[in-house]
């Protein structure tokens, strides 16, 4: 039986801003919805090119390629500059509590690294379980958000195919949520395509935090980490990709309705099956939660280019034996109502509760 090729780590450096902006020299606060985060793990997606026909005619090509990637991320950290510093917590004595912010000024920057496999795209995307090293695209994995203290808040790993170009980045969800991780790789992208010509980007971040009521800055009661911060080590589990056709995550129909969503729809059928295979009995409880962005549930309306966490979960709630009895539709309608209902003053409630109670996930 052959060896499984194992991935090469070929090359890694720290980038920083190409300036620093005056912004940029003074803490970082950081938000309830950030704070909840600190025991969350990074973010980490990617996105896997092929390589254009002519780059094994081209001795440079990936020379070429990292060069144009670290400059741009380069000119991309002078607008998303947080992303570049370290977390770091001050305790006070008195009463005990812990003031956790970013500190931009005393950092290497943000990590890039190269690495290379011996596998091709279809190596990785046909099996029917998702191959375990593809873990390795990624510099951050197992790692917790309050790890940002010592470990970069974002590494790009460039992991180069046989065929083809994987560009991972593993970030620290303390300091974004999943809106903002897209606004950075997007605005990433539109510096990059533009050849190093000086632009102005179409959607830049906006990094004054949101408070409750304007401020103030915001303490955790706890004096020393371990007693917010907890890690878990999963046993070794299979990793799918599922395929589900626009058919079988259709709901509107069955509930006579136009206004469920593609992806209500798909998490009540993963919600239906899930249920149905653990063989629950007929009266156990079942929730299916969801994440549920806030800025345009606020009022006013938090920008959609504020750069941070801007999140809050909600669950749809019922037994099994209900859930089961009723059709795909009705599961589907209950998590629109879920998301319908997540208003204003729900999300200020949870913040109103928060302060008066601040724990991390």
């Amino acid at each position: 039986m052959s060896t499984p090729p194992k991935i090469r780590y070929i090359s890694e450096c720290f980038i920083k801003p190409q300036y620093a902006l005056e912004e940029s020299k003074r803490p970082f606060y950081l938000s309830p919805w950030d704070l909840t985060m600190l025991s969350a793990h990074y973010i980490q997606k990617g996105l896997l090119y092929n390589k254009p026909p002519s780059a094994n005619a081209q001795a440079d090509f990936i020379k070429s390629l990292l060069d144009k990637l670290k400059q741009s991320l380069s000119v991309a950290l002078v607008h998303f500059y947080p992303l570049s510093g370290r977390l770091v917590t001050q305790i006070n004595e008195n009463p005990p509590s812990s003031l956790v912010f970013v500190d931009c000024s005393n950092s290497p920057g943000t990590k890039f690294i190269y690495a290379a496999l011996d596998m091709t795209i279809s190596d990785i995307l046909s099996p029917i379980d998702v191959p375990s090293i593809v873990q390795s695209f990624f510099d951050h994995d197992r790692a917790v958000n309050h790890d940002g203290h010592t470990r970069p808040l974002l590494t790009v790993q460039v992991t180069e195919l046989k065929d083809g170009i994987f560009i991972g980045c593993s970030m620290n969800h303390s300091i974004v949520d999943g809106t903002s991780y897209w606004h950075f790789f997007n605005a990433w992208s539109e510096i990059f395509q533009a050849q190093g010509n000086n632009i102005s980007l179409t959607r830049p971040p906006i990094h004054k935090r949101w408070f409750p009521d304007g401020g103030p800055i915001l303490n955790l009661p706890f004096k020393h980490q371990n007693e917010f911060i907890s890690r878990f080590e999963a046993p070794k589990l299979r990793e799918r990709m599922f395929h589900f056709s626009s058919e079988s995550i259709a709901a509107n129909a069955e509930s006579n309705t136009n206004k469920i969503s593609s992806f209500q729809s798909l998490s009540a059928l993963v919600w239906r099956c899930i249920t149905r295979a653990r063989h629950l009995p007929h009266d156990q409880i079942t929730h299916c939660r969801l994440a549920i962005n806030n800025r345009a549930r606020m009022e006013p309306h938090l920008p959609n280019d504020y750069f941070g966490n801007s999140i809050s979960t909600g669950a749809a709630v019922t037994t099994a034996g209900e859930l089961l009895e009723h059709n795909h539709g009705w599961a589907a309608w209950k998590l629109h109502e879920l998301v319908a209902n997540h208003t204003d003053k729900v999300v200020r409630g949870w913040l109103h509760n928060w302060l008066k109670s601040p724990f991390v996930y």
